[in-house]
């Protein structure tokens, strides 16, 4: 993976790997909007956003900017051609139905179990808790993507949650700045070290146990 860009970008890129040709795909409000950046051109993929558009295309360029085309995060994007609009029902009725193939999710802690904490911090100002305790539910793959300790150097993978849940067992997959981490039966299970790691940085800058794939990468 290259260090030519930023750890957000770095973690965004690897999460693209995660989307097949032919997903329909949630993006998070946050980090995951970056991978839209990413898709393969030849990736047939379609973006959906929750507050009603299924077909969202790159980001504007300046003059191509239309305040009214916005996805959950406020943010402006295009359109593909072929796009639907639809009312907020709609779009969490196609969430809450499994049509959703792959959901990319940011996360504040996720816990050994798959447990994802990602819509609040007690205290802290919040607009609201979004589609993420639809989303953890309804789509069929929860891939959540963070930094893999706090600004305080704090594990974000912990043993258990500390903060307000979004969903209980819900993760299949983290993909961090340092490692590729899957949820199993068995446990928290690394899979993939990140170029600048090795797994005793992984193993010491976790809060839970982890299993090492004989697979590893």
């Amino acid at each position: 993976m290259t260090t030519s860009v930023g750890v957000r970008e770095r973690i965004a890129i690897r999460a693209e790997q995660e989307i097949e040709s032919g997903y329909y795909v949630n993006l998070g409000i946050g980090m995951p909007t970056l991978v839209a950046n990413y898709i393969q051109s030849d990736k047939q993929v379609v973006l959906q956003s929750e507050n009603g558009l299924l077909g969202i295309g790159p980001y504007p360029t300046e003059n191509k900017v239309d305040p009214d085309l916005i996805n959950a995060g406020k943010e402006t994007v295009t359109a593909i051609p072929g796009s639907s609009y639809f009312n907020s029902a709609e779009s969490f009725a196609m969430i809450r139905g499994g049509h959703i193939d792959l959901a990319i999710l940011g996360g504040m802690e996720v816990s050994e179990t798959g447990d994802l904490a990602n819509w609040m911090i007690p205290g802290k100002m919040i607009k609201g808790m979004g589609g993420a305790m639809d989303l953890v539910h309804g789509a069929k793959k929860i891939v959540v993507i963070m930094e893999h300790v706090s600004k305080n150097g704090e594990p974000k993978i912990v043993k258990s949650c500390s903060l307000p849940l979004t969903g209980k067992a819900v993760v299949n997959r983290i993909i961090t700045d340092r490692a590729v981490i899957d949820v199993t039966k068995e446990g928290l299970l690394l899979v993939e070290v990140l170029e600048g790691f090795t797994v005793e940085d992984i193993i010491s800058s976790t809060g839970a146990k982890l299993i090492v794939s004989e697979n590893l990468v």
